[in-house]
């Protein structure tokens, strides 16, 4: 029997300041293939190019990344502020309408970090674009040295920094096996006002919503705000999700 099939959303970027790219992160990759079991299949997160019909024609799930760029705040009716570009509109475009169309299929679909935000935009919710400027929240954004770069060590930028609280025998909870879990943070913009689906599933210790599932959802609709795909060979917690990913993505070509 042949390996199910992830498409992985692309991310506009640009390569020596004038050729126009997709983007698809390694690690994302290779949790797909070496967790979940399955063959990850990048497409272009631009809607003159990918085809939802088409595309959800020829994989078994979808893989919404995290990227650099917010979510644009007009896909929330808010208006948006220089201070937070960068901007990716056509990935906007392409994963709102992709989302939609995958929970109505039951086509599963785990998003991860910005892919958590797409999933409540998608269903009417709002983000804030600078968590950490909300009273009482604590700095999300990945650790940086007194100079102001990021931290040239990928383990001190990807080491657990908070707890998360799962909702008792909730879907993260029950796959988990536990209510409290520790995971890694890199991310200014979050969940403000859940979607009118939007299952709240964990929460951190400042109140940031860290896990979502999609209420009455046919298939397998969860979303983390933190970077799962870093460490899934060996961090148990972002392996029971991926392996969970891989189960729905086998009984969905079943």
């Amino acid at each position: 029997m042949s390996k199910p099939v992830v498409g992985v959303i692309g991310n506009s970027g640009v390569v020596n300041d004038r050729h126009n790219v997709q983007l698809v992160g390694q690690r994302n990759m290779r949790a797909v293939a070496e967790v979940a079991g399955a063959l990850p299949l990048m497409f272009a997160g631009t809607p003159g190019i990918t085809d939802i019909d088409a595309l959800l024609g020829a994989v078994d799930g979808i893989l919404l990344t995290g990227a650099r760029a917010n979510v644009h705040p007009t896909c929330f009716g808010v208006e948006p502020d220089p201070r937070h570009e960068p901007y990716d509109q056509e990935r906007d475009a392409m994963a709102l309408g992709l989302i939609q169309a995958c929970v109505e299929r039951g086509v599963p679909l785990f998003g991860i970090c910005r892919g958590l935000q797409e999933m409540n935009v998608a269903f009417g919710g709002t983000l804030h674009p600078e968590i950490r400027d909300i009273p009482g929240r604590m700095n999300h954004r990945m650790p940086r040295l007194e100079n102001g770069e990021i931290h040239p060590d990928p383990t001190v930028v990807f080491a657990d920094r908070h707890e998360v609280a799962l909702t008792p025998r909730g879907k993260f909870a029950s796959l988990i096996g536990c209510d409290r879990i520790r995971v890694n943070s890199l991310h200014g913009q979050a969940i403000e006002e859940p979607g009118k689906r939007v299952v709240v599933e964990g929460i951190a210790e400042d109140g940031t919503i860290e896990a979502i599932s999609i209420a009455d959802a046919p298939g397998f609709a969860l979303g983390v705000q933190w970077h799962a795909e870093y460490d899934p060979q060996t961090n148990p917690i972002n392996r029971t999700l991926f392996k969970a990913f891989g189960e729905a993505l086998k009984a969905r070509k079943g």
